[in-house]
């Protein structure tokens, strides 16, 4: 489902604008329809983050009228950005607690803008494209806070390819103590 609405929006939203979208999280507003935080890269390579909103609105059926509205049509025309700064702008990206699962995480611009993901996969996978989108066309480190490093920045041991990496750690991780509980312990007679 995310790829068909990846594939959406970059026809209907970015393609138009001459834009790439690059990553995408579905995200918890207050307001009607659903919100989307996303990240592109402009044709002069300039990345920008925005606040995507899909209202989908019934058409005015006019009288007379022999044109009739597709679905389609009506999908086009629900994208809406509401918010876009650009990456070289955000001076900090706090995750609040690294230590709990909590999808809500702050972007500090000019003023700071609270963000809640569906979920704390989503957050993380998030900020990792923007770390690496900073270190490739910002060239600075993003500054983040409150984040656990082994979900945002793999070991050398692993490569940066995202949540398949971290479930195989965890799974490496997982075996390790499987194996270790299974060894004899040493009594003292």
């Amino acid at each position: 489902m995310s790829s068909l609405l990846r594939e959406e929006m970059q026809r209907v939203l970015f393609r138009p604008e001459k834009q790439r979208l690059v990553e995408f999280i579905e995200i918890d507003e207050e307001t009607e329809g659903r919100s989307f935080l996303c990240v592109s890269v402009l044709k002069n390579k300039v990345v920008q983050l925005c606040i995507v909103r899909c209202q989908i609105s019934q058409p005015s059926i006019k009288s007379g009228s022999k044109k009739s509205h597709t679905k389609r049509s009506s999908i086009q025309e629900c994208y809406r950005r509401t918010e876009v700064w650009p990456l070289q702008d955000l001076t900090l990206v706090d995750g609040r607690d690294p230590d709990v699962d909590d999808p809500c995480f702050l972007l500090h611009f000019d003023k700071v803008r609270t963000v809640t993901a569906v979920s704390c996969s989503a957050k993380y996978s998030f900020v990792r494209a923007l770390v690496v989108l900073s270190d490739q066309h910002c060239q600075r480190s993003l500054n983040l806070q409150n984040f656990d490093w082994a979900y945002i920045k793999p070991t050398s041991f692993y490569s940066n390819r995202g949540d398949c990496v971290v479930l195989t750690q965890i799974c490496f991780y997982a075996f390790n103590l499987v194996c270790l509980s299974m060894c004899p312990v040493p009594m003292d007679v």
